[in-house]
């Protein structure tokens, strides 16, 4: 697994504050990892999604080993994610969990919404802020 550098930001007390790529909605993530498995937390409005947490490392060892830039695809759990999309590998059978890195049934996908711009923040990946249809890419 690929070792990643939180920096200061990222805990309960003092989460990232982040943007959709689109630029439309403000959310926030910490991570628990006291959580078993170790999780990251996601809070839109009301709402709270959980992923594991080792998906930072691994979503960009899968951008970094693809070499171009590949399309978000975000779609809700009951949705079909499009081929080829981060939100397709992130409940894909063949990526390194074997399935959903989403923890909290029914709230499982969005890793084409929320994980990019974490990424960016981290400095790990490059991402589109167009309306629409945004990509991304590891740095």
């Amino acid at each position: 697994m690929e070792t990643v550098n939180w920096g200061e930001a990222g805990s309960r007390e003092n989460p990232w504050t982040l943007m959709t790529p689109p630029g439309t909605s403000e959310y926030t993530m910490y991570r628990d990892e006291g959580a078993d498995p170790q999780e990251l937390v996601c809070t839109v409005g009301k709402t709270v999604l959980k992923y594991q947490l080792r998906i930072v490392g691994e979503l960009h060892a899968m951008l970094r080993d693809h070499g171009g830039w590949v399309e978000l695809g975000s779609a809700d759990e009951q949705k079909s994610a499009k081929d080829g999309t981060v939100e397709s590998w992130g409940r894909d059978i063949a990526n390194p969990v074997g399935g959903w890195y989403g923890l909290k049934k029914g709230y499982r996908g969005r890793v084409g919404m929320y994980l990019p711009p974490l990424l960016e923040a981290l400095g790990l990946a490059e991402l589109e802020h167009n309306p629409r249809n945004n990509r991304m890419r590891a740095i």
